[in-house]
């Protein structure tokens, strides 16, 4: 047995489902820390480890911070999250969250890396080693909202690039 009452592994019986204003506002910090990139992610999922056994201390002591950080945040926003907080799974959540978020967003980059290289192979030889003046191009659907298997993005990047209206002119 730890330190606290029961093992902290182990799944809460008495967990009730988050409302759904825990969860927006559980989803918004997800977005917020995947928007920052790799280090946005990896500081997120390394903050909420640490502080799973903790959190509802935290969120104590996010009330007692609550004057000073309703100048900086959204006041209603703050005490959604820390009472989200309270609640043992919150955390775990919010790191899923995160981490499916981080997913969508290496499926979107690749997606709009392979889209540029095939698309940078019909520009001149001035636009694509001295920059200058690129053409201005719209990326395709697919490349916006990639699917999320990756052997789908495979074949959609492959029926691009094999596409004749997709081919370099020379």
């Amino acid at each position: 047995m730890g330190f606290f009452r029961g093992d902290p592994s182990i799944d809460d019986p008495s967990f009730q489902p988050l409302p759904e204003e825990e969860m927006a506002v559980l989803d918004k910090a997800a977005k917020w820390f995947v928007k920052w990139g790799a280090a946005g992610t990896i500081a997120g999922i390394m903050i909420g480890e640490s502080v799973k056994p903790a959190n509802f201390l935290i969120s104590q002591a996010m009330i007692f911070f609550e004057p000073m950080a309703q100048v900086v945040f959204n006041p209603q926003e703050y005490a959604t999250f820390y009472r989200a907080l309270e609640k043992r799974q919150s955390v775990e959540i919010l790191l899923q969250k995160i981490e499916a978020y981080d997913a969508i967003a290496k499926q979107k980059e690749k997606a709009y890396k392979a889209w540029y290289k095939i698309e940078k192979r019909k520009w001149k030889w001035y636009q694509r080693w001295l920059g200058i003046f690129p053409p201005k191009t719209e990326p395709p659907e697919w490349v916006k909202n990639p699917p999320s298997d990756p052997e789908e993005l495979k074949k959609l990047i492959e029926q691009y690039r094999n596409d004749p209206r997709h081919k370099m002119s020379l």
